[in-house]
């Protein structure tokens, strides 16, 4: 399918193929009949991209200062890579998409497939939403009408929380495509509303939908005074987007005593307390379409908020808008100044990039060929397949890939596995086969980086292919016992991220399976399944040294690993019991392994005292101690409780009146070897390149696992009793 995409480092936007999007639980497949461009958002993200590197950075002080932070622990080499690597990532534009629905998950109740719906889907032939994000469109009200009604929705949001009442004066500051829809919004709400807006054709067209625009060159505050009899406005609603303060100053001189304001766009927020203080005025910043935005349990996992407490969220104010396009209170046509076709969506964003005036740019989708012949109809053809699975050039791809080159499939394309897993594999001498991803953006975007051969959305298909020899599972958590268990199904040797499982039963059906695997290998004489999990530390150059320190040394260990884990929000999704498992099963499980690799020793026992969480989450500040047969012991202290500005990881190592320091995988130093004092590195090295050309050799060379079976199976067991004591 085609797909609009943007590149963040020169801000072009270009027309891609990409894999249709796969589905999950709860979700809809729509294929698009029209999409809206938001001028002022997606114009602010163009200018973003086009801008310099230092211009970016003035567009984001925040996001510098996370930089410099970054590069005072972890180096310069690796926050530039980072940076670069983040920029390099299309990213998929649109928020406004009406079509049909063609496939419906599981768990979706209201919405059947050959509804009509409005949802905030991307640019695309083809998107997936969750069913909160989609709202069936009335007969009435035509595709490019509905679009409208998410930047309607935001408009609506910023009027429930401005609670006008009939007879009301409000004035509307930036009469762009949500100042628009705003000021028809409270004309139907009965109040009385003055227009803000330079640009004179707008303020014409808010005067055409009833509102009093003010002319260009007046003195706002002088004329919203006298036109309100020296009272002043009842409340501003502030839809324009501009780093100025002086919209929102102009909007508490304009008000009247105990006035309201909500800044529904963007502007600057330098306040003058006298303007506020004197006449108690209510400022209010709105989120966007309204209550359920940016929550996951909302968007994601469809859970609503009961009507009786939460009359009014994102999906009913977008339903509520389009109930008044039906009603003819709204009238989008009015607002629509150009129209494309996808295959000219390119076209589309150049008048945001060239200025050209315009409001409503409606891009319109062709219709797939017997796919959907009336808006309404009961059923529909099922999508070919096939249409998951993109094959790609391969830009940068090598003038050959060696026969003899182990084939892998890559399953899960975020961050990291697009920055360090796939060019790990690519180092290591592995051919790239397929990639997938959810949204299939990803997948077409590194698939094409990594000269793969095609991208997909199917994963069970890249578990099943009979071109690939390995699998690599890079996804969220829930799915990596799944994703393995197939793999080894399908006789492959398997690359999972940390964790392995989630639970004791995830770990004993891999386990099972696992045994039978090898056993089939054996009994049919060729080599045994290689099942890896992505233990990186333990393969770092400076951790190598440790283990060959501490080889000739039979003394008992003593291990203290502190991490400054960092405080992740309690809604992330790797705080989620069911997708990420908890960060203690998530990312403790490194240094379980990490300990356990060092003592060299099996894990015996263990406690664990963690500080209980205010918030219902799994804890994740913690203190673990490990008791190994040999004697040696070990503790993590694992902290989210801590300062960014301390770097996260610090080893020590204390065995027969010797100490080994490690500080952030950069300085390793030792204390009381005759033959060694420290080893320290120009840039970070976890060990992820060594950890993954391990197991590449391991299959090109048909040796054991890097990693013994058994050692997996420990610390993942032990891992997961810890997070159970820890609650």
């Amino acid at each position: 399918m085609k797909q609009v995409l943007q590149n963040l480092k020169d801000g072009r936007t270009t027309l891609w193929d990409v894999p249709m999007p796969a589905m999950s639980r709860g979700s809809l497949l729509i294929e698009t009949g029209s999409t809206l461009l938001s001028s002022g958002t997606e114009r602010m993200l163009v200018d973003f991209g086009r801008a310099s590197l230092i211009g970016k950075a003035m567009q984001q002080p925040d996001r510098v200062r996370d930089a410099l932070q970054k590069v005072r622990t972890d180096g310069l080499a690796a926050t530039l890579s980072a940076i670069t690597d983040k920029l390099d990532q299309p990213l998929a534009l649109g928020y406004c998409n009406a079509g049909v629905v063609i496939a419906a998950g599981p768990d979706v109740d209201g919405i059947q497939v050959g509804d009509r719906v409005v949802s905030n889907g991307k640019h695309a032939e083809y998107v997936t939403v969750g069913e909160n994000l989609c709202v069936r469109i009335p007969d009435n009200v035509p595709d490019e009408d509905a679009t409208f009604a998410i930047p309607a929705s935001i408009g609506l949001q910023g009027v429930r929380l401005a609670a006008p009442t009939l007879g009301e004066t409000f004035v509307v500051i930036g009469l762009g495509l949500i100042g628009l829809l705003t000021v028809q919004i409270l004309i139907a709400n009965g109040c009385r509303v003055i227009g803000v807006d330079r640009d004179p054709a707008r303020a014409t067209l808010a005067a055409a939908f009833g509102a009093t625009p003010l002319p260009a060159g007046v003195d706002l505050v002088t004329d919203v005074l006298a036109r309100t009899g020296g009272i002043g406005a009842d409340g501003v609603l502030i839809c324009a987007s501009t780093s100025s303060d002086e919209p929102v100053a102009q909007a508490a001189r304009m008000s009247r005593t105990r006035g309201r304001i909500v800044l529904v766009g963007v502007a600057g927020l330098s306040l003058s307390r006298a303007d506020f203080y004197e006449k108690e005025l209510s400022f209010q910043v709105s989120c966007s379409y309204g209550p359920g935005r940016y929550d996951p349990r909302y968007e994601e996992k469809g859970l609503d908020y009961p009507i009786g407490h939460v009359r009014w969220t994102e999906n009913r104010n977008i339903a509520a808008a389009l109930q008044l396009m039906a009603n003819g209170r709204l009238k989008p046509q009015a607002l629509i100044t150009h129209r494309f076709t996808l295959d000219e969506a390119e076209r589309a964003y150049t008048l945001l990039v060239d200025r050209t005036p315009s409001l409503g740019i409606v891009i319109n989708y062709p219709r797939s060929d017997g796919a959907v012949a009336a808006p309404n109809m009961a059923r529909i053809a099922t999508v070919d397949a096939r249409a998951r699975m993109l094959p790609l050039t391969g830009e940068g791809q090598p003038a050959t890939v060696l026969a003899s080159a182990v084939r892998v499939n890559i399953i899960g394309a975020g961050n990291y596995a697009g920055r360090v897993l796939i060019p790990a594999f690519r180092r290591a001498g592995a051919a790239i086969h397929g990639i997938a991803s959810r949204n299939g953006v990803t997948a077409a975007h590194y698939g094409r980086k990594h000269a793969a051969a095609f991208a997909s959305t199917d994963a069970a298909a890249l578990c099943a292919s009979t071109d690939s020899q390995a699998v690599v599972v890079a996804t969220r958590h829930e799915t990596h016992a799944g994703y393995v268990i197939d793999a080894l199904k399908h006789g492959k040797h398997v690359f999972v991220e940390k964790p392995l499982c989630l639970s004791h039963e995830q770990l004993q059906n891999i386990s099972d399976l696992f045994e039978q695997a090898r056993a089939d290998a054996r009994h049919a004489t060729r080599a045994e399944p290689v099942l890896m999990v992505g233990f990186n530390r333990r393969f770092a150059p400076q951790v190598v040294r440790i283990k060959n320190l501490l080889a000739p040394l039979a003394a008992p260990k003593a291990l203290v690993l502190s991490v400054n884990a960092g405080m992740i929000p309690a809604d992330h999704w790797t705080q989620d019991r069911e997708i990420g498992g908890g960060r203690i099963i998530g990312e403790a499980c490194h240094f379980v392994d990490l300990l356990r690799h060092l003592a060299g020793s099996p894990i015996a026992s263990f406690d664990a005292t963690g500080v209980k969480a205010t918030a219902p989450a799994s804890c994740d500040t913690a203190s673990i101690t490990l008791h190994f047969e040999s004697g040696s012991i070990g503790t993590i202290h694992y902290f989210a409780n801590g300062h960014r500005s301390l770097p996260k990881e610090r080893l020590e190592v204390f065995c027969g009146g010797k100490v080994l320091v490690l500080d952030n995988f950069l300085k390793l130093r030792g204390y009381g070897w005759p033959q060694f004092t420290k080893q320290n590195l120009w840039r970070q090295n976890k060990g992820q390149e060594a950890c993954v050309a391990a197991f590449v050799d391991a299959i090109a060379s048909q040796g054991p696992a890097p990693i013994p079976f058994g050692e997996l199976l420990e610390v993942s067991r032990v891992t997961i009793d810890i997070a159970e004591e820890l609650g």
